[in-house]
C-alpha cells in the first residue's frame, strides 16, 4: 500500500510479529472471534490497542485471556471516516497507554480516561447521548414540521442552540456511522442501566436499519425517516378529531 502497510490473509498473520496491535471491529462478538484467532500467537510484551466500541465488560474479559505480558488498553474513537482521514479523531484511552501513546496521537487527540475499561465506558456514554440526541433533533424538527415552521429557519435556531454539536451530525455529509452500529452501541448501553429514552430511540433507528434503501448507511440518513414515519395517518387523525 502507498503508506507501506502490508496486507495480512488472516488474523493470525497479522499480529504474529508485531509489537503493537490495533483492532477496530464492530462489536463484541467481532472482538471474540478475533481474540480467539489471534491470542495463542501474540508475542510476549505486545501492547493490544482495543479501539472497538464494545463497552468496558468486553474489554476486561479480554484482559483476562491475555498473558506473556501482552498490555491491554482500551482506546475507542470519536470520530467517523471523515475525521479518521484528517487525523483528528478523539481517542479515549484508559489503562496504561503510555506504551502505545505516541502511535494512538497520529491518529487524533488522546484523552486519558483512567483504569482500563474507562474509555469503553466513557465512549458508551458519549455516543448514547449523541445517537440519542440525533433522533432527538429528528423529532424536534418533525413537531417544527407539524407547526408549520420554515425548515431553514428551525434548523438554524436548532444549530444555535444547546443541541448545535447534534445538530451538526445530524446532517453531517462525509461521514460514515452505520444506523446499525449506533443501534448495536445503545444496546450495549441499554443493558447497563435503564435508559428509557436511548430505548425508544433505538427502536426508531432499528426500524430505519431494517429498511433496505438504508442498508448500511450512515446515522445521518435515518433522520428523515425518523422525522416523517406516520405523520401522513397522525395527521389524518388530527384533522379528523379537530373537525
Amino acid at each position: 500500500m502507498a503508506e507501506g502497510a502490508v496486507a495480512a490473509d488472516s488474523p493470525e498473520r497479522a499480529v504474529r510479529d508485531a509489537d503493537v496491535v490495533i483492532t477496530m471491529l464492530a462489536g463484541p462478538e467481532a472482538l471474540a472471534a478475533v481474540a480467539d484467532a489471534v491470542v495463542p500467537v501474540l508475542r510476549p510484551g505486545v501492547t493490544w490497542a482495543e479501539m472497538s466500541t464494545v463497552g468496558p465488560d468486553a474489554v476486561r474479559e479480554l484482559a483476562g485471556r491475555l498473558g506473556n505480558g501482552v498490555r491491554l488498553v482500551d482506546a475507542p474513537v470519536m470520530g467517523s471516516t471523515d475525521r479518521a482521514a484528517e487525523g483528528t479523531l478523539g481517542i479515549l484511552a484508559g489503562g496504561d497507554a503510555s506504551a502505545v501513546e505516541h502511535v494512538l496521537a497520529r491518529l487524533g487527540r488522546v484523552t486519558r480516561t483512567g483504569p482500563l475499561g474507562s474509555g469503553a465506558a466513557l465512549k458508551l456514554v458519549l455516543n448514547t447521548a449523541v445517537i440519542s440526541g440525533v433522533g432527538l433533533v429528528a423529532e424536534a424538527l418533525r413537531l417544527a414540521d407539524a407547526l408549520g415552521l420554515d425548515d431553514d429557519t428551525a434548523r438554524t435556531a436548532l444549530a444555535a442552540g444547546p443541541l448545535g454539536g447534534v445538530v451538526a451530525r445530524a446532517f453531517a455529509e462525509g461521514a460514515h456511522f452505520a444506523t446499525a452500529l449506533a443501534v448495536k452501541d445503545l444496546a450495549l448501553a441499554t443493558a447497563v442501566t435503564p435508559l428509557p429514552a436511548a430505548r425508544a430511540v433505538a427502536e426508531q433507528l432499528r426500524a430505519a436499519a431494517a429498511d433496505p434503501a438504508l442498508a448500511g448507511a450512515d446515522l445521518a440518513r435515518a433522520v428523515p425517516r425518523i422525522r416523517t414515519a406516520g405523520v401522513r395517518s397522525a395527521g389524518v387523525r388530527t384533522a379528523e378529531g379537530a373537525r
